[in-house]
């Protein structure tokens, strides 16, 4: 292999990057944290969770209640267009909005904004959201 003069420095400096992210174990797909929240009495727990801005969580939902129940997680303007909303099922296709029936077990991956703020999850199904079926995620630095 043949280098331009000073070509070499760049390239060193590139394997010696690749050696220490490998050394310490960076290099390929980082696992994504995982919360989960328990649904029971039309209750969320845990009732307020902490996430690192612009992270990436996957959320697993087990719901235990014999009725059905969505979680549905976003900042105040989506709650409330949710909560003004005709939307009953939410097949997950959309990041953070998904339907949790009965005795059922989901998930949902959502990505968080790079700046602290606070956002909501909620279950929007008539009557939930005014019971007080909401909790707090907190986006810090």
């Amino acid at each position: 292999m043949r280098l331009r003069h000073g070509a070499g420095i760049g390239l060193v400096v590139v394997l010696a990057s690749l050696g220490a992210a490998a050394h310490a174990g960076v290099i390929g797909p980082q696992p994504v944290p995982t919360v989960a929240i328990a649904i029971h009495y039309s209750r969320f727990s845990p009732s307020a969770v902490t996430v690192k801005e612009g992270s990436t969580v996957r959320f697993v939902i087990t719901n235990t209640d014999p009725i059905d129940h969505e979680f549905i997680v976003g900042n105040e303007a989506l709650q409330q267009a949710e909560e003004a909303g005709t939307d009953t099922v939410h097949d997950g296709s959309v990041p953070g909005e998904v339907s949790v029936p009965a005795g059922t077990t989901r998930s949902t991956t959502v990505s968080f904004p790079s700046n602290p703020i606070t956002w909501v999850f909620a279950c929007h199904l008539p009557g939930h959201y005014a019971y007080g079926m909401r909790g707090l995620i907190a986006i810090t630095s």
